[in-house]
């Protein structure tokens, strides 16, 4: 049978596709804007008629039917990691959380320790070889397809067609049904003089030929905007966005330099506007590979100048980091923070930046604290931190006593509460 023969066979309508779904399957959905909206949102639709029917995710971009908690017993999501659209039912408990690290997920896929039965996922249009890409995330979907009793795509012509090791075949496929709906756009995140200070302060650190992995907030994006005049810069990352398309469009990135697949800019996933997804269409200069790839700290640092650059919601005076929660609350995930912080550490002249604002809610909080609040889940721990950056300055920990780590620190926080850390520091005898 033909390649084209078998995707005829294959193809249906989004109700007749959930027809492979089992009372008590887990469903794995890829990260971001690779959810297939149809596919989700037919779910949505015929819920009342399943038991127990779990839906797990990074990073869930639309707030589907089936996140309705009086209908939670018959399908239910689970959280990989907190977005918008999960972040208030998993703050009331109603959305179970899978804690790990990114780069892990595969291997726990793989293991059995992370349940998967069936894989719903965005595709691109199928090449005349029979080969669909999963472009916009590959991450933990390409081990999902391998372990799962069923596999449906949802084909949409908006899906670009990326290079890389996020290919599946139509032999892998048991349905699939076709979309035309654009794919979701996620805007650049405002960028305020607070972030601009503290862009300006890594974008200094940063040397020309460097590979960057920059994380996804309005921090990180200052940094990219301040590094259009650099040179050679290379690009392994995690997610691939709008600010990563502007370094390259500039001519800043090159990947020249890199040690590690030089020429080419590599992501697992993919979270931007339109104009992200054109460029990633048959762009021999960019791959999309698996999270336990682009993640793994060892091969990205076999990337020589590794710059890693993550946000933080709190971090305490050892260099502690939380950044997944507000207090016991959930708010995002562990996500890549700590594999490119590890990384960036063993990269040969790598540099791990943890930002933050030193004030929250109108500078009466002070995100800088003498111990993270009660309950909080902690991310990075005190000994992979190297560098952390306010709008006050730079603090380097790594190598340094307990003493110097609360000096530096202290010199980063807000001016309005560097006398009571120094107080608090004191009464923890880190002083």
């Amino acid at each position: 049978m033909s390649v084209q023969q078998q995707y005829t066979e294959k193809h249906c309508m989004p109700e007749e596709a959930l027809q492979v779904l089992h009372n008590g399957d887990w469903i794995v959905v890829p990260t971001g804007v690779g959810e297939p909206p149809a596919l989700l949102t037919a779910l949505s639709e015929q819920r009342r008629h399943f038991q127990n029917i779990r839906v797990a995710q990074i990073l869930a971009v639309r707030k589907y039917g089936y996140f309705d908690p009086a209908t939670e017993q018959h399908v239910r999501h689970v959280a990989y990691f907190f977005g918008a659209a999960s972040r208030p039912g998993g703050q009331a408990g109603q959305i179970d959380f899978i804690p790990s690290y990114f780069s892990e997920m595969p291997m726990l896929i793989e293991r059995g320790l992370m349940p998967v039965d069936v894989v719903f996922a965005m595709a691109s249009p199928m090449n005349e070889e029979g080969y669909f890409s999963l472009s916009l995330a590959a991450d933990y979907t390409m081990a999902a397809i391998a372990k799962a009793r069923a596999v449906v795509l949802e084909v949409n012509p908006n899906v670009p067609f990326a290079y890389g090791n996020c290919h599946v075949h139509i032999s892998q496929v048991t349905r699939l049904i076709e979309s035309t709906e654009p794919v979701t756009e996620v805007g650049l995140p405002v960028i305020g003089t607070v972030q601009q200070a503290i862009g300006q302060y890594v974008a200094e650190m940063i040397e020309d030929g460097s590979t960057l992995q920059i994380g996804y907030g309005g921090i990180p994006d200052a940094v990219v905007m301040q590094l259009v005049q650099k040179k050679d810069l290379g690009i392994h990352t995690e997610m691939i966005g709008d600010g990563i398309l502007k370094l390259i469009e500039s001519g800043a990135v090159t990947n020249r330099r890199k040690n590690y697949l030089p020429g080419k800019t590599v992501a697992t996933f993919a979270l931007g506007s339109r104009k992200l997804y054109d460029y990633m269409h048959q762009n021999p200069a960019l791959e999309m590979h698996p999270v336990d790839f682009t993640n793994d700290p060892y091969l990205a640092a076999k990337n020589d100048h590794l710059v890693a650059i993550n946000a933080t919601l709190q971090i305490d005076l050892l260099g502690q980091c939380g950044s997944e929660s507000l207090g016991h609350l959930p708010y995002s995930g562990t996500g890549g923070q700590v594999d490119f912080v590890r990384a960036a550490n063993r990269s040969r002249g790598g540099k791990a930046f943890i930002v933050l604002p030193s004030t929250a809610k109108n500078d009466s909080i002070s995100r800088i604290v003498s111990t993270l609040t009660p309950g909080t889940h902690v991310t990075t721990g005190k000994n992979d931190i190297n560098y952390v950056v306010s709008e006050y300055g730079v603090a380097q920990l790594r190598g340094k006593s307990a003493r110097q780590r609360v000096l530096e620190m202290i010199a980063i926080a807000h001016p309005d509460f560097r006398p009571e850390l120094r107080d608090q520091a004191r009464h923890l005898q880190l002083l």
